[in-house]
């Protein structure tokens, strides 16, 4: 009788294992390529987002500032170059650029596009608190809404005055108004609206004639606006030679001067064609300036 020993083919196994672990690592690599290129695009987004938002409100700022597509076009497109993206910038600003794989490639996925988009708004709101009482001609304005070279100079402000006693009749010339009925103006009640003791709420359209009869000069007036405007930021509603209500613009009110009637200072924004909601304040219950431009972005 003889007995037969099969030992068993362990260079057999081996392959097996081999195969086996093959697949195996595949499957690993692919596993660890996602996460690490999913890692490294998710990055890119990050960087993609912040140079999309950079250009939106650099865009928004320069359409604001200008009323020129162009320009805002051009200078969104300016930011997102220097932040590493050609040619992916309008405002609305839309960034879009492929991610190269490295590990994912082995999946056939060399690329993924990666793709970012914002929204920027630039402008100032149609609600004032402490609006000055003081009207502005649109003649102060070019065709474009933007203040004329003399009258939007930080480094020189312009000195505006009562020239006839009404409803301003140029440029150069201002007028009070206490945003009421169409009458003689009273000193006493546009003093109230400067210093903040009297509180207004008030709609400007455009339409309304708030070009009241003046009356004469004021000249107590600008000592107010000197005491308690001096440095401020003011909206102000910009009239026709009527009286008629046109829109506004953001006034830096520098000084003024009772002796020579004068109110001095520059506009910091274009006229706005557009209502205006007025909400002054009782006197210490909230800022009494309008502040400045804002930008934001809306997506």
């Amino acid at each position: 009788m003889s007995i037969t020993v099969k030992t068993p083919d362990r260079q057999s196994e081996q392959g097996q294992i081999i195969v086996i672990f093959a697949l195996a690592l595949v499957a690993i690599i692919a596993m660890v390529g996602l996460v690490l290129d999913g890692g490294s695009a998710f990055a890119q987004r990050r960087d993609q987002q912040s140079a999309s938002d950079l250009a939106a409100l650099a865009g928004a700022n320069d359409y604001w500032l200008w009323s020129d597509t162009a320009q805002a076009t051009a200078r969104a497109r300016t930011i997102a170059a220097t932040n590493g993206y050609q040619d992916g910038a309008l405002v609305t600003v839309d960034i879009g650029a492929p991610h190269r794989n490295t590990f994912s490639s082995i999946l056939g996925m060399a690329n993924w596009n990666v793709a970012t988009t914002a929204q920027a708004q630039a402008g100032i709101a149609d609600t004032a608190n402490g609006a000055a009482p003081i009207l502005f001609s649109v003649d102060v304005f070019g065709t474009t809404g933007q203040p004329k070279a003399a009258y939007g100079n930080p480094a020189a402000p312009f000195e505006f005055g009562i020239i006839n006693g009404d409803v301003p009749a140029g440029a150069n010339d201002i007028a009070w108004t206490d945003y009421g009925a169409v009458d003689n103006v009273n000193s006493d009640d546009v003093r109230d609206i400067i210093n903040g003791s009297t509180v207004i709420n008030v709609t400007l359209s455009s339409g309304d004639d708030i070009g009241q009869k003046n009356n004469g000069y004021h000249n107590t007036l600008f000592g107010d606006v000197n005491d308690h405007l001096q440095n401020k930021i003011v909206p102000v509603p910009v009239v026709d030679d009527h009286g008629i209500f046109q829109g506004w613009a953001s006034f830096h009110i520098v000084s003024a001067n009772q002796g020579n009637k004068t109110v001095k200072g520059y506009f910091e924004s274009p006229y706005v064609n557009d209502q205006l909601t007025i909400k002054s304040c009782a006197l210490g219950s909230c800022p009494r300036y309008f502040g400045d431009p804002t930008f934001h972005l809306v997506k």
